[in-house]
């Protein structure tokens, strides 16, 4: 045997023992293995009772060079094991994985060993390297002070993760140790370039100056400043107004949509769009309708108790009463439950009615078919958008049929199901189309009521 392990083997078999290992073949298995370890460690020239780290990366090296994925990493993880029975025994001194998961705060030996094996381990390790919650030397104020707001009924979730992402930015730049806040926080500030950012770093420094607050009342809170948050909601809340060539992709690419197990699922994602654009719904009112809210002999559906805890009856176009009927024909003959209270849109394969979730996820997934969103990220058209365009297309037709959309505000409002108009305002976006058709309206009624007195209006 090995004069790495004092050359009796015993402790391979004590290892085996201990994790009770049924069948002979696999502790055989196992034997060979740590056999065939402790062997090229002790041809390495291990000392005895030491496991030095570059003795076991260049045998990771070494068999990820010749085994198959999957056997590598079967056998490094019954090595990790018993270099952890080893440890645990003080048959060597330390445990150098384990000792490399203490450094980099990896919870995962699997991770450690991913490192090792490449090609410059020590910047793989640096780059995986994870801080301790609140190890910087703000650390124990931002962590007393969450939990002495949780305490207070308080669920400071989101700002817990605000000190936990400064909490890290500190630990990875330990030249700020003794710097002022200030400075630390301006430093914050400068490391990304993004509105979000901007917006985090004035919630931060208002949360920190709280927290400090607590234990010196002494300390000014900052003057809020709100228009970073301000640009923020801007940008996120900027509206994509589908045009109609948009739309016409959108329905061809969902009644395309590949979906074998679930026959009736591109139909339905077609008629959601259908009422989501044709008739400015939420997703949430789309999947809370059930069968008794259609009504296609009046041309209407129902929406029931949905946001703020309104109902409405909302008049439909003849071609949206069209794709309903072509959708409950459809419904019907795949044997989805014709009870009044059941769903109107069915999930085929779950036997249950959609949910907003499961809405949301394949209209995405449509939006991104069709080219109209990137494969990956929030970037881009929403599914929400629907009911923008919706807003922006009646307010545009009315300019068109001489109408004074003021006027129509507060119809408009109740269809979309607002408490006032001021919601209904969000979501008037101005278009190219939209400020044509107001400047035309203006020119017909507007112009001949200014009076022009020398020469100015």
């Amino acid at each position: 045997m090995t004069s790495w392990l004092y050359a009796d083997g015993a402790a391979i078999d004590d290892f085996i023992r201990t994790r009770r290992i049924r069948t002979q073949d696999v502790r055989a298995r196992y034997t060979r293995i740590l056999r065939s370890f402790c062997n090229d460690l002790d041809r390495q020239g291990a000392p005895p009772a030491i496991a030095r780290r570059n003795d076991i990366e260049r045998w990771l090296k070494v068999g990820r060079a010749r085994w198959t994925k999957s056997t590598f990493f079967l056998r490094a993880r019954i090595v990790c094991r018993f270099l952890e029975f080893l440890a645990a025994r003080q048959l060597i001194s330390a445990n150098p994985i384990a000792a490399l998961q203490d450094e980099y705060c990896i919870r995962c030996p699997q991770t450690i060993v991913r490192a090792l094996v490449a090609p410059d381990a020590d910047a793989a390790l640096e780059a995986l390297r994870q801080y301790p919650r609140f190890g910087s030397v703000l650390g124990p104020l931002m962590r007393d002070h969450a939990a002495l707001m949780k305490t207070r009924g308080y669920r400071y979730q989101a700002q817990t993760m605000r000190f936990l992402r400064f909490d890290r930015f500190l630990q990875g730049h330990p030249e700020l140790a003794d710097a002022s806040i200030d400075t630390m926080l301006k430093r914050w500030r400068a490391a990304y370039a993004t509105l979000w950012h901007a917006a985090d770093c004035e919630q931060l420094g208002r949360q920190l100056a709280k927290a400090r607050r607590h234990l010196d009342p002494s300390v000014v809170l900052p003057r809020r400043n709100g228009r970073p948050q301000q640009e923020l909601v801007r940008q996120w809340r900027r509206p994509h107004i589908y045009t109609p060539d948009e739309i016409r992709r959108l329905l061809d690419t969902a009644l395309a949509y590949p979906s074998p197990r679930a026959p009736l699922r591109p139909l339905s994602l077609y008629t959601m769009i259908v009422l989501g654009y044709c008739a400015g719904l939420r997703i949430s009112e789309i999947a809370g309708l059930d069968l008794r809210d259609v009504d296609l002999k009046s041309g209407a559906i129902t929406i029931r108790e949905t946001k703020f805890f309104k109902s409405r009856i909302l008049p439909l176009t003849d071609s949206v009463v069209s794709a309903l009927r072509d959708y409950l024909d459809a419904r019907r003959r795949a044997g989805a439950p014709q009870e009044p209270y059941a769903g109107l849109f069915w999930h085929q394969q779950r036997l249950e009615r959609y949910h907003p979730r499961s809405i949301a996820t394949p209209l995405i997934d449509v939006l991104r078919r069709a080219g109209l969103k990137p494969s990956r990220g929030k970037t881009g058209p929403r599914i929400h958008d629907l009911r923008h365009s919706m807003v922006v297309n009646r307010i545009t037709a009315w300019y068109r049929a001489g109408v004074n959309p003021q006027n129509k505000l507060a119809y408009l409002a109740t269809y979309l199901g607002h408490r006032d108009i001021n919601s209904t305002l969000v979501y008037i976006t101005v278009t190219q189309d939209l400020l044509q058709e107001a400047g035309e309206r203006f020119r017909r009624f507007g112009a001949r009521h200014l009076q022009v007195e020398g020469g100015r209006p």
